[in-house]
């Protein structure tokens, strides 16, 4: 009888280069899920494949923001071919990921003001295929609070680094019960609800990389946001781009 192939995956980093990588590999992380904010789908596409290799897959992804500034709700997708701006409704989000045939996953569920609350996951319970149980940059109170919805809802659950942070990359992942060797399949194991179980990190260095991690919203929220909102211009996923073509106006909330 031979042995039961697994795959671990680090189901959302912000980061890739060099560095990413070694640390990854370094970690036993088989496929690395990129997401970064505020960049188009084309150029993430050519920057996962660039630091793909034999021994680690980079699949790219989208974590959309949709609705406003003040009333962020994030959406992971994963397998999607044609760019989707941020800042379109929820609605339109799921509508365009579901035609794409994307796994759309809810990242840290009720974290801070940026999340789907319980209340969001349960009433598109059909329309998601995972809820994020562990996420390295929530604290305790919040991956807790997350478990609770995906057992309520009896959604599969999975974890992430989140990394912003190349320490941080590897410090969680999803270990999948079957070999995982392309974007497709990764979508495939998503959709299908594949048995897994997530695995994390432990001891002080594990609760100081979270505790970095949460310390840099501080920088996210404060110079990083004035710098996206008043110092460079329209963002390359604002659904006004030129880029989009007007294809999102009737779902835009700006």
């Amino acid at each position: 009888m031979s042995a039961t192939t697994t795959t671990r995956v680090d189901m959302h980093v912000k980061i890739l280069d060099e560095r990413v990588v070694s640390r990854a590999k370094a970690r036993g992380i088989d496929v690395l899920v990129y997401a970064p904010h505020f960049v188009r789908l084309p150029d993430i596409r050519a920057r996962a494949a660039r630091f793909s290799d034999d021994d680690l897959l980079v699949v790219p992804a989208r974590e959309v923001f949709t609705g406003s500034w003040r009333d962020r709700k994030h959406v992971l997708a994963v397998g999607i071919s044609d760019p989707v701006p941020d800042f379109i409704t929820l609605d339109g989000a799921f509508a365009e990921f579901d035609r794409q045939g994307a796994a759309t996953l809810v990242p840290h569920p009720e974290f801070l003001t940026v999340s789907l609350t319980a209340e969001d996951v349960a009433a598109r319970r059909d329309d998601i295929d995972a809820v994020e149980t562990y996420n390295t940059k929530a604290l305790p109170r919040d991956n807790r609070r997350a478990r609770d919805i995906a057992r309520e809802t009896g959604l599969p659950g999975f974890g992430s680094s989140y990394a912003h942070l190349r320490g941080t990359v590897g410090e969680a992942w999803t270990e999948f019960d079957r070999d995982i060797d392309s974007e497709a399949a990764l979508v495939a194991a998503l959709r299908e609800g594949a048995d897994r179980r997530v695995v994390r990190r432990t001891g002080g260095s594990h609760a100081l990389r979270g505790a970095v991690e949460f310390a840099h919203l501080g920088y996210e929220n404060s110079w990083g946001k004035v710098d996206r909102l008043l110092l460079s211009g329209m963002e390359p996923t604002h659904p006004n781009h030129i880029a989009y073509d007007g294809r999102f106006d009737d779902v835009s909330v700006y």
